[in-house]
């Protein structure tokens, strides 16, 4: 993988881990608007942590990829996904 592939797909799997972590450890506000009952936004996001936490499951995930891109397990010219010979 090249150096804007691989960049390109840290960027897509870091923006999808985000959305999976944002959630985590987060509590909405317990009293919310007395008016509507909405309890909103949390009150204490944490986004600092969601986005070391996201980095790092993203490097691990980022390596996976990888190392599966370079093996040959998926590979179109040997292996059992091989393309057959013209």
């Amino acid at each position: 993988m090249g150096i804007a592939s691989g960049l390109a797909v840290f960027v897509m799997v870091w923006w999808l881990t985000l959305f999976a972590v944002l959630p985590f450890g987060t509590r909405p506000d317990p009293e919310g608007d007395l008016l509507t009952g909405w309890r909103g936004a949390p009150r204490a996001p944490r986004l600092w942590r969601a986005i070391i936490i996201t980095t790092l499951v993203t490097v691990v995930i980022w390596l996976a990829i990888e190392a599966l891109v370079r093996s040959d397990f998926l590979s179109f010219r040997s292996g059992w996904l091989a393309l057959p010979e013209k």
